[in-house]
């Protein structure tokens, strides 16, 4: 994940906060940037804003106040002198503070290929850190179906007994948005193996929902198919590496052409280490500009570090808090024991099975309720 965090000192400390709740502005029309924004600000006065429903930006208590008067479209002034009678400061400083602010969100808008999560805050502070009303996201496994050259084994099929059918996984998303859930990763399984994965991607995009999809990628090289995902508005794709797969590069070349934001999932194994950094340099070469990484086996865990320091140096963000796609090659189990994960799963982000199940993270065991046929507030209780 890229992280925009700049540390400020903390210029004033505050009394209250912002009602909690959900805040929407759409940009009028004859804005040629054509944007939309949905806020959802917490209990403890932090937020959530979604940037046409493609980046979920996070905000600490001050950027979050601004960002609601932002997204009520109150002007500058006005933002001045509300802030300077609630906190000791002048009413040119919070108008400057204020401006500062809505200039960095306004400059996110307008940047191309957007991270689909980011940070903007005034004091660093942990992203699961606090209660919040619901997760930030919502893992979909649509299928644990896998390709025909791929051993069957290593998706959990004996976990469902059917996949929701479309109109059902229509409630699901129905539900999470309603429930606050501003992004969705669609999974498996491959996902691609779904024929209804347009329609299905279409739904969360008229919501207003952040969508991306993990996937071996193998169907990008018809770029007609590519071009299918990509008009239902899909947000952002993590794709697995896999040279040794026929037609993988060419679909490497038509996803890095593509007005996306992309990721390649790299699993390094003591086989591959030798030549990982090679690697990295090829694909870089073609034009990734992020990358995910895991390893097979926690003994790997120096040329891990020493491959993300090497990603580092080439200019390439690292993505660490999505899940995997099922491989020939499952890091699943080792994720699932990771610190830094363990910090979000069932937190920051929740896992649903083909069949509606709600894991706390993908390889979890224990079933917090089913998406569909149980009530929310029986599956996620805040904490």
């Amino acid at each position: 994940m890229a992280s925009i965090i700049k540390p400020f000192s903390k210029l004033f400390t505050p009394v209250s906060t912002i009602a909690p709740g959900v805040y929407h502005y759409i940009a009028p029309q004859d804005d040629a940037r054509n944007y939309r924004m949905h806020l959802r600000i917490e209990q403890d006065g932090h937020g959530v804003l979604i940037i046409n429903a493609s980046t979920v930006l996070h905000l600490n208590q001050t950027a979050a106040e601004y960002a609601y008067y932002f997204v009520n479209n109150i002007r500058a002034d006005e933002v001045g002198r509300r802030v300077s009678r609630r906190y000791q400061v002048s009413s040119e400083q919070a108008r400057q503070d204020y401006q500062d602010t809505t200039d960095r969100i306004l400059t996110l808008i307008e940047m191309p290929d957007l991270d689909p999560v980011t940070f903007l805050d005034f004091e660093r502070r942990s992203p699961y850190s606090g209660r919040i009303s619901a997760p930030y996201r919502l893992d979909c496994a649509l299928t644990y179906r896998l390709p025909a050259n791929v051993d069957e084994e290593l998706a959990p099929e004996e976990r469902v007994a059917r996949e929701l059918t479309t109109e059902e996984w229509f409630i699901v998303m129905d539900k999470a948005w309603q429930a606050g859930i501003p992004h969705l990763v669609f999974t498996g399984g491959e996902p691609t193996l779904r024929a209804d994965l347009p329609e299905i991607i279409t739904h969360a995009e008229s919501n207003g929902q952040v969508t991306g999809l993990l996937t071996d990628g193998l169907r990008f090289a018809d770029s007609q198919y590519l071009n299918t995902l990509l008009m239902t508005g899909l947000d952002h794709i993590l794709m697995l590496y896999q040279a040794e797969i026929e037609n993988f590069w060419q679909a490497l070349d038509n996803v890095t052409a593509a007005d996306i934001f992309t990721a390649i999932h790299l699993t390094l194994t003591s086989e591959s280490l030798p030549q990982s950094h090679e690697l990295l340099k090829t694909l870089s070469g073609h034009g990734v500009k992020s990358i995910s990484l895991s390893a097979v086996d926690p003994t790997l865990s120096d040329g891990l570090n020493q491959l993300a320091d090497l990603a580092a140096s080439l200019h390439l963000s690292l993505v660490w808090d999505l899940p995997v796609p099922y491989s020939r090659l499952n890091p699943v189990s080792l994720e699932v024991r990771s610190t830094r994960l363990a910090e979000g799963a069932g937190r920051a982000w929740l896992y649903v099975e083909p069949d509606g199940d709600i894991l706390p993270a993908q390889g979890a065991d224990n079933r917090l309720g089913n998406m569909l046929s149980d009530p929310w507030e029986t599956i996620w209780k805040p904490n």
